[in-house]
């Protein structure tokens, strides 16, 4: 993990100016876009609520398009923030991400399997959850079945199996797809979007994602023993097992909801970890809500670019490695300078 003598001093302030931060950055980008909007007239049609009967483009182009649009960026940059947080924290590796258990390339293969069997929208997204889920699950079981190792290592070396087999099936799946209907479906789905959630759709992905959220928030503090060696976190009463499978539980949870809706969008998990530590220091108490936020800022503002950047959308994925890659590059030799 970094360490403290590389984190710039802002302390528990930094994640209430994150907040403002990012009340900021929702009201500018409702109000960005093919049909421009001030930000008195976005707060204004907010305040008005969801009107009956005939109602102005304004209140459409909020309620219906950019508001579940600002609202998924922002929940869905909040649960891959914290889910590679506490990743990174259970397997001690800082180059964890969410999708070290094979979540995403499980996701990926239910979602691709949905799509090459014509299943409508809601299935894609129940099949592609379902089946994240299910990878982890046998990552799991199958570690636990190996003894005599280390029981962190073995796993990320079955998540590092199950999710080559799974990438492998998918590969398949697009070979035997029809080029010109559902490959470019695949392949769009595959490098992350926001453009398919629909309001009617946010909802229930926003109620999981707090759901499984609030246990690590609650347990931010004890989170930290699971930096410490397992010795050390035993000799303190703590049930490692039990701590290490909430964990578990939760962050893929999050992120099977976020692929199953959003496809495949990386890089958040992994690189808002840094940036946090270098802000607010190793601490879960503040990595995690700092992360958070972070996360939030991070993917709502990729996700504005990506819908304004051209005519057409510009997939997640692609922004998210382009700004992604340097920002982890830069935070990486921040972190290895040597402190004063």
């Amino acid at each position: 993990m970094l360490s403290r003598s590389t984190t710039i001093r802002g302390g528990p302030v930094v994640p209430f100016l994150l907040l403002g931060l990012l009340a900021c950055m929702a009201l500018l980008c409702m109000t960005i876009g093919p049909y421009n909007l001030s930000a008195t007239e976005v707060i204004q049609t907010v305040l008005q609520g969801q009107a009956t009967g005939t109602v102005s483009t304004a209140h459409l182009v909020v309620w219906e398009i950019r508001l579940p649009r600002v609202l998924a960026a922002v929940i869905f940059g909040i649960a891959l923030a914290m889910s590679g947080v506490v990743y990174q924290a259970l397997f001690r590796n800082p180059l964890v991400s969410p999708d070290i258990l094979g979540v995403s390339s499980g996701a990926a293969l239910g979602a691709i399997a949905a799509i090459f069997l014509s299943w409508p929208v809601w299935a894609i997204y129940v099949n592609a959850f379902v089946t994240g889920l299910i990878v982890v699950a046998l990552v799991w079981l199958i570690a636990s079945r190996i003894k005599g190792t280390d029981p962190l290592l073995t796993m990320v070396l079955i998540g590092i199996v199950m999710g080559a087999l799974a990438g492998s099936a998918t590969s398949l799946l697009k070979i035997l797809a029809d080029p010109y209907d559902q490959l470019p479906a695949m392949t769009f789905w595959l490098l992350g979007s926001l453009s398919g959630v629909a309001r009617q759709e946010i909802g229930l992905g926003v109620a999981l994602i707090l759901i499984f959220a609030l246990p690590l928030v609650l347990l931010r503090w004890r989170l930290n023993l699971l930096v410490l060696p397992d010795d050390d976190a035993r000799s303190m009463g703590v049930g490692l097992k039990a701590l290490r499978l909430l964990v578990v539980v939760c962050a893929t949870m999050m992120t099977a909801c976020v692929v199953s809706m959003a496809g495949v969008v990386g890089w958040i998990g992994l690189l808002v970890p840094h940036v946090a530590r270098l802000l607010v220091g190793s601490s879960l108490a503040l990595l995690l809500p700092t992360s958070a936020l972070l996360g939030a800022c991070l993917l709502l503002g990729i996700d504005t670019l990506a819908r304004t950047l051209g005519t057409t959308e510009t997939p997640l994925g692609v922004l998210t490695a382009i700004i992604g890659a340097p920002v982890f590059i830069a935070a990486l030799i921040h972190a290895r300078r040597p402190s004063a």
